[in-house]
């Protein structure tokens, strides 16, 4: 009977010795386009086969949300209901209401900072940046006019959507690649995939963190455009971060530069250089949330945040000397110096 037991005791300890011996997961990266920018997902996966199966349907559910979401396509599910402003309420998928109905929170929380609403104006801001010239005044007032969140009824019970003004037009950017990368994550989960990063240029997700890491080293892009190539860094697992702000997407007119980022209330770019990042649970908070601090500013933005749980954001601006002002919640994570 002894001799069984010591038997079975080294018959176990060879097998846990087996166990320790697999080697770790390799690192894997894709690249796809999605919604006007670069996704890329970095991976941890036993095998190339596996790490492609996921990242592959990862992919696929990313486009699916980019031609249910995008306001570049007539036929998406986003423009069709925009077709149907001014009528009755329109049946939507599960995904464009949930999108909706975080984006109606947000509007709500920062007083229309925040407003999917804003697409008319948007589109006159495209062109603007196309032209290099200023919107006519008369279209922005009119557009104008068609903006307000509180315009949108969303119907839980009956999972419907109502847009109560003819020509209104939604614009799902500041939200919807946030979300997307939330769902790549979710889906290289399902496919066995717990340590993962999806970017979706500056909007990022991370699952667990790299074999013998605390966690995701995530550089903050530096405001200045003569700094080095990359910012700060933070270091991030099972949380979600995003960056905000006019380094890309912008136009000079007269003399003045302004961003692609619209203030709802106003219907002007925003002007002066700024970067707005948050750090939130989920890449659809992180996302919408970027834009509150973008157009309310530090001071009010970050009583905003403060009310959510594990929320933080960073505000940084460039003064008229060209110094960098920056502020920062107490809670957001700590940032080093990139490694050269």
């Amino acid at each position: 009977m002894r001799s069984q037991f010591i038997l079975t005791l080294w018959t176990a300890v060879l097998t846990a010795g087996a166990v320790r011996a697999e080697p770790p997961p390799s690192r894997f990266t894709f690249q796809e386009v999605h919604m006007g920018t670069e996704f890329k997902i970095l991976l941890y996966a036993p095998d190339k086969e596996t790490a492609g199966k996921a990242a592959a349907a990862a992919f696929a559910r990313i486009a699916f949300l980019d031609a249910t979401m995008t306001d570049y396509q007539p036929t998406s599910e986003l423009m069709r209901l925009c077709a149907k402003s001014g009528g009755d309420p329109v049946k939507v998928s599960d995904e464009l209401f949930f999108v909706l109905s975080k984006a109606e929170e947000t509007s709500r929380i920062s007083d229309g900072a925040f407003d999917v609403t804003v697409g008319p104006v948007v589109q006159l801001w495209r062109k603007a940046r196309r032209t290099r010239k200023m919107p006519d005044p008369e279209k922005l007032a009119a557009a104008l006019a068609l903006v307000g969140w509180r315009n949108v009824r969303l119907d839980e019970k009956a999972h419907t959507v109502q847009l109560f003004k003819a020509g209104m037009r939604l614009d799902l950017g500041g939200i919807a690649k946030g979300y997307a990368a939330d769902e790549g994550l979710e889906v290289l989960k399902k496919n066995g995939v717990t340590r993962a990063l999806v970017a979706a240029g500056g909007d990022i997700a991370v699952s667990g963190p790299p074999p013998d890491a605390d966690g995701w080293k995530i550089a903050i892009a530096p405001l200045k455009e003569d700094a080095d190539s990359e910012g700060p860094v933070m270091v991030l697992h099972d949380a979600a971060v995003s960056t905000s702000g006019d380094a890309e997407q912008y136009v000079e007119i007269g003399g003045k530069r302004y961003s692609h980022i619209v203030d709802p209330r106003t219907g002007i770019g925003l002007v002066g250089r700024m970067s707005a990042t948050v750090v939130a649970p989920h890449g659809v908070v992180a996302d919408s949330h970027t834009k509150i601090v973008a157009v309310l500013g530090p001071e009010r933005a970050f009583k905003i945040l403060a009310k959510e749980d594990g929320v933080s954001g960073r505000f940084v601006r460039l003064d008229d000397d060209g110094k960098e002002e920056t502020e920062a919640m107490k809670n957001f994570p700590p940032l080093t110096k990139p490694e050269k």
